[in-house]
Parts: structure tokens; sequence; C-alpha cells
């Protein structure tokens, strides 16, 4: 038994301008991890900041955490950079299939700094993936010793060690004294069925459009012409303005649209308000409700199922997993 380890790069791994620390070098830095009871199977992928991450290179990282555990791994620890951290949990959590827990963590202050936090969470994030209490959780983001389920987690700071939270749910635990405590236990959704090739995912081009005060949709024209999808982050609880409703319902004819709150907090509603351009109206015109999802998490969601060829009712079906 062993929690396999890998590493994409990231503050956390930053050793100066240009070094970058190796998975070796990230656990020697790290005491307790000895005292874990298993071994950590480290794999260096790449070091490369999470601004350049790709889906289907998260995906390939998935392939092969399910190889170790299929080789007998408990669980799976991915260190990487925090700006895409809530995205690719996400998708990792669509995509999991296995009980054994699969652990997102990275760092706010890199190693040169005083305190920097890379080696708690990464402690943290270890003890989580051997931890019994935390199988059949899917993806998981343990940071600042919480631990935060992939599908409700947000970066919410440029700077803070604190930034990641979960505007909707809260963290579901927390590292207590070495111990990981479970104090929810959110079920498992069904995930995006299939795999998603390199191909298929650039050929899914999903555009995100928020909705500014005063907005005139000029973006908005020929869209369907370059993308097969559209996720709208709209005002509030999923309001654009009443010149935008038409527009919008327009390309839900011929692409999915799928309507959020750019809020960061909250669902989009769905028969509260009735006036143009209003939730009720949007989705009279055929937008997909988003529910809580953020858009961020909506477009990863929307551009797999695309890419694994699921149509109209299986994408709105997919979505109201987050009602």
């Amino acid at each position: 038994m062993s929690v396999a380890l890998f590493t994409l790069g990231g503050t956390i791994s930053v050793a100066g301008a240009t070094n970058r620390l190796t998975g070796a070098e990230l656990t020697a830095a790290v005491p307790g991890l000895a005292e874990l009871g298993l071994p950590l199977e480290v794999q260096d992928v790449e070091a490369v900041s999470s601004g350049n991450l790709t889906l289907a290179r998260m995906l390939d990282v998935v392939d092969a955490a399910s190889k170790a555990v299929g080789a007998g791994a408990s669980g799976v620890v991915v260190t990487q950079g925090t700006d895409t951290l809530e995205e690719t949990a996400f998708l990792v959590d669509q995509v999991w299939p296995h009980p054994h827990p699969f652990v997102l963590t990275g760092a706010m202050r890199n190693p040169t700094l005083a305190g920097p936090d890379g080696p708690a969470n990464l402690l943290g994030a270890a003890r989580v993936a051997c931890s019994p209490a935390a199988r059949d959780l899917g993806a998981l983001v343990v940071f600042n010793d919480q631990i935060h389920a992939a599908r409700w987690v947000r970066k919410t700071h440029s700077t803070s060690t604190a930034t990641f939270a979960s505007p909707n749910a809260g963290p579901i635990g927390h590292l207590v004294e070495d111990q990981v405590r479970i104090l929810a236990r959110p079920a498992r959704q069904d995930g995006v069925p299939g795999r998603a090739e390199a191909g298929d995912l650039d050929a899914a081009r999903v555009a995100l459009y928020t909705v500014t005060l005063d907005d005139d949709g000029l973006l908005l024209e020929g869209l369907a012409d370059t993308h097969q999808g559209l996720v709208v982050a709209g005002y509030g609880v999923g309001h654009v303005p009443a010149a935008l409703a038409p527009v919008l319902g327009a390309l839900a004819e011929r692409i999915p649209v799928v309507l959020t709150s750019r809020t960061g907090g909250g669902s989009v509603l769905r028969s509260t308000y009735k006036t143009a351009g209003s939730e009720s109206d949007l989705l009279a015109r055929g937008l997909i409700d988003g529910g809580f999802l953020d858009p961020y998490k909506a477009r990863v969601l929307l551009r797999l199922l695309l890419a694994t060829g699921e149509g109209r009712d299986e994408i709105s079906a997919a979505f109201a997993q987050h009602h």
C-alpha cells in the first residue's frame, strides 16, 4: 500500500526565479510524512504554472492515478499551482471512478518565503489520501487544514493562505491533531460518462461570457459559428439586460447555453422574476439552469459533456445534479 503523489509545479515547488523542486525534494521538506504509515510513490509530471494546464493534461494525470490505484495505492495526491486548482479539482471529480481519495493541494507562499504553507498542505493532503474516512468522497481540495469538496471549493483571495473556501457549503472536514475529521459526506454524483480525448476537447470550444453593466452584447455576435457551447455569468440570480435576452435565446437554439451567476455564491433562480432578461425569461428561451455551479466549473462540465458526445437532454440532466 502507498499514496501516489503527482507533482505539477506551481508555487509549492518554486525555489527561485527558475528552479523548481522535484517531488522528492518537496517531500523531504515535510516533517511528519514518515509517520503516515504509508510510503509516497512520487511521479514528477511536469513543472508548469497552473495557468498552462489543460483539460487533456489533467485527464492524463487521472489515467495515471487510476493505474496507481490499480497497482495498490490507497489514495492520490496532486500538487499544482492554485490559480486553476478549483477547475482541475472539479474536472477530476467528474471523471474519477474510484472510491479512493483523490486530493489536490498547493501553496500560496513559496519555499523561499517566511512561513511557506506548502509543507503543511502536502502533509494534510497525504493524511487525507490515506484515510479510510475520506473514501467515496470524490475529488477533494486540502488547504489550510480544511477539506473541501471539489464541486463547491473556490479560490477567493489572491494572496491569503486561507484562500480556498466553499461559499455554498463550507468545508466538509478538517484536520485536527493530525486526524482527518469528516463532518459532512455529500453523495457522489454521476459524473461524465466516457473518456474525452484531446482532439474532442480541442473541438469542444465553450465560451464564458460575463454580463456587465450597460452590456451591449457585441461579443456574442457570431459566437455560435466559432463555439460549440456558451456559459453565461449573469447578474445576481441569473439576470441579463433585456436587450440580451433574445440574443441568448437565439444562441440557445443552435448551441447549449448554460445560465450561471457571476456572484460566486448561491444558485440561479428559476421562477421568481418574470421580466425580460430575468431567469424565468431566459430559461423559457432554452437556456440551461446551471444551479449552484459557478461559471468556471460550468464551463469545465459543459466542455467535457460536449467532448464525450452528449446531447441536449444529457447535458441538461448533468447540470440538474447541481440544482
